[in-house]
């Protein structure tokens, strides 16, 4: 059982913009439209665990649904999940999301949903927070946003990482991979 992270961050660690953007993720040319390893990533987890903001900014994406996996959803003010998308994502149903990551992780786990990719900044602070997250891989978009949505947050605790590769990307960007050190 594992927890992943796998995202993108600026160079000044921030994972959206100000205005909650993405459009910095796209401004390297990608002629062959490369998905640098996530399909191969994708083929090693059973589901998503995403925030209410990274849903939605998803669902704004000009483009398919992205996921094959089942994906939950975390929310504190979210209802119920959008009829257009009621057969792609459901909610979970937990009211102080922050304080259950450990329960989300175990509901999952004892569904049969064991390998996680958690995304969204928020919901990766707080798997962080309760010492949740195993694996992340992260590639570095070289641009400084000067300020948004940090990937990361305090912690109550300092946490290790092993680095295990690191690849260029486009001659731009750089992927880093890391397991938790325990």
């Amino acid at each position: 059982m594992s927890n992943i992270i796998y995202i993108a961050t600026s160079l000044d660690g921030y994972i959206a913009d100000r205005d909650n953007g993405l459009d910095w993720l796209f401004e390297i040319p990608n002629p062959d439209d490369k998905d640098f390893g996530f399909d191969e990533f994708m083929n090693r987890i059973d589901a998503l665990v995403m925030g209410r903001n990274t849903f939605e900014a998803v669902c704004d994406l000009d483009c398919d649904w992205p996921y094959t996996k089942p994906v939950f959803v975390l929310s504190n003010s979210l209802d119920s999940i959008p009829e257009e998308y009621r057969d792609k994502a459901q909610l979970l149903g937990y009211s102080k999301v922050k304080d259950a990551m450990s329960h989300v992780v175990s509901g999952l786990n004892t569904h049969g949903f064991e390998n996680l990719y958690i995304d969204g900044g928020i919901t990766i602070q707080g798997f962080l927070q309760e010492d949740l997250i195993d694996e992340m891989v992260i590639t570095r978009v070289p641009v400084l946003l000067g300020g948004g949505s940090p990937l990361f947050s305090d912690l109550d605790m300092s946490q290790t990482f092993e680095h295990i590769e690191t690849e260029v990307l486009l001659d731009a960007m750089v992927k880093s991979r890391y397991v938790r050190k325990r």
